[in-house]
């Protein structure tokens, strides 16, 4: 049976950018829809499977703003068993101050980590190790996770975890679904993955979340 991916757009909390990312990302693996924070019709996550909450710019207490007429929405799915995935803004969205997803897990600025290699808020690369393979990542100030059980799926420079699975929520501080407009300054041109980034996304999100391999969460 095929499956059904609904992704969140608002930009710019939840960008263009990083949407379109996404449905380049993950159209090989599922058909995808879109909602926004006008109020979803009655049985739009009937058929879905997973729901995603992209990056974007902006500060997450926008959360409230933007999902307030949804949220009962999207924690019902997840409720049913639904399946979360966020990516940078929407990794910080599964803490408890927003969906309250996680068990015993926050979502923290990376920047702010002792050890962390970068130490401010700007579109740049990160060193990652993604499932034991060094990597460079497009970065703009995504989170880290601290406390609680989780899987630490991939790594930043310092140890942090970059990308988790706990239960039915898959979390990545980096931009797997960046594309080759998100690299023009010339600093960052050399470091442009030419879409390698994608497939390691989709396959995160068909090992993790679309399969069953999940820590129990509820």
């Amino acid at each position: 049976m095929s499956k059904t991916i609904a992704v969140f757009l608002h930009h710019p909390t939840c960008s263009t950018d990083s949407v379109n990312g996404v449905m380049a990302a993950l159209s090989p693996l599922a058909r995808i829809k879109l909602f926004t924070k006008q109020k979803v019709l009655d049985g739009f996550f009937d058929d879905v499977d997973l729901v995603v909450f992209p990056g974007g710019d902006g500060e997450a207490t926008a959360f409230r703003s933007l999902l307030k007429p949804n949220l009962p929405e999207v924690r019902a799915f997840m409720q049913r068993g639904g399946k979360y995935l966020g990516i940078c803004m929407g990794a910080y969205w599964a803490d408890a101050h927003y969906f309250g997803f996680l068990r015993g897990t926050r979502a923290v600025q990376y920047i702010k980590r002792p050890k962390a290699e970068i130490r401010s808020s700007y579109g740049t690369t990160a060193a990652v190790q993604w499932r034991g393979q060094p990597q460079r990542m497009y970065f703009y100030d995504g989170p880290t996770f601290l406390g609680g059980q989780f899987e630490t799926v991939a790594s930043y420079a310092n140890g942090d975890p970059m990308a988790i699975v706990q239960g039915s929520v898959g979390l990545v501080g980096c931009h797997l679904e960046s594309q080759a407009h998100w690299y023009t300054k010339k600093v960052m041109q050399a470091q442009w993955h030419h879409n390698t980034h994608h497939p390691m996304l989709w396959q995160f999100v068909a090992d993790y979340l679309l399969q069953r391999r999940q820590i129990p969460l509820f």
